[in-house]
């Protein structure tokens, strides 16, 4: 898939009907944070979230590797009162690995792959009280070695989500036909996340998580864990700015990731 094919998909996208209508919903971003939420856009509203700047540690005994990510989008319409189409795509990444024995240094810069999902919520739309949906996706190997991920894949993500006055718990189990690690061919992989969210303020909020996911990459068996800790800060009913840590459990995650974005709805 081209470029051109990219940026034809996203003008579809946006051309949805009733495109002006103003949007009423609380504003409900999946941006920032592990886990998904379960909320849909309005019919006709269009919400753009961006990973401006994104860096991940992954140290192991033999090598050291920095990846970089910038210009992480993701572009969301509203279909109906309860269905949205995603499209995400990372304009931007960068990969740096260091051979500690040789001292061997790898660079790459190259586009990410294409990510296409549709969200169809099963109750309560707005995210408000109980509510859950399901989000199919499949991903397009349009990015370049080292970022891609070099074959096609797929997968479901079931958001599930609670809110309980001021606090707030989300849980996202999915199962997925992950890419082997040698970019050729799929293998099953599985997990979910849960989360707690709170509101500090009116326009500040802070989500807790942790995520576990075991893969079953033929080079290699694999479970990650990661412990998340991330902040939104709702500049105004239609725009809200992010930041965002990850760290690694155990020897199979990364160390860390840091990252910072925004996300505005039109």
């Amino acid at each position: 898939m081209s470029l051109r094919t990219v940026l034809l998909l996203a003008m579809i996208a946006f051309a949805v009907p009733a495109a002006g209508q103003e949007a009423r919903r609380d504003l409900c971003p999946d941006r920032p944070g592990l886990g998904t939420p379960a909320c849909t856009l309005d019919a006709g509203a269009v919400m753009l979230e961006v990973g401006i700047a994104d860096w991940t540690l992954d140290r192991s005994a033999d090598s050291r590797t920095d990846a970089f990510a910038f210009g992480d989008m993701l572009l969301r319409a509203g279909i109906t009162p309860s269905l949205e189409v995603q499209l995400g795509w990372t304009m931007v990444g960068h990969m740096r690995e260091r051979d500690r024995t040789s001292g061997d240094l790898t660079r790459r810069t190259r586009t990410g792959d294409v990510t296409l999902a549709l969200r169809q919520n099963l109750h309560s739309p707005d995210g408000s009280g109980f509510a859950a949906a399901v989000m199919p996706y499949a991903t397009l190997p349009v990015g370049g070695e080292g970022v891609g991920a070099g074959d096609w894949g797929a997968g479901l993500i079931v958001p599930v989500s609670f809110e309980l006055g001021a606090v707030s718990l989300g849980f996202s189990p999915h199962i997925d036909a992950a890419v082997d690690g040698d970019g050729d061919g799929r293998h099953l992989s599985w997990g979910s996340v849960a989360g707690i969210g709170f509101g500090v303020s009116d326009d500040l909020s802070m989500t807790a998580e942790l995520s576990l996911t075991r893969d079953r990459d033929p080079g290699g068996h694999s479970t990650e864990a990661l412990a998340g800790l991330s902040a939104g800060w709702q500049v105004d009913d239609d725009s809200q700015w992010d930041v965002g840590a990850n760290i690694g459990l155990n020897r199979d995650s990364p160390d860390l990731e840091l990252y910072f974005g925004y996300a505005r709805r039109f």
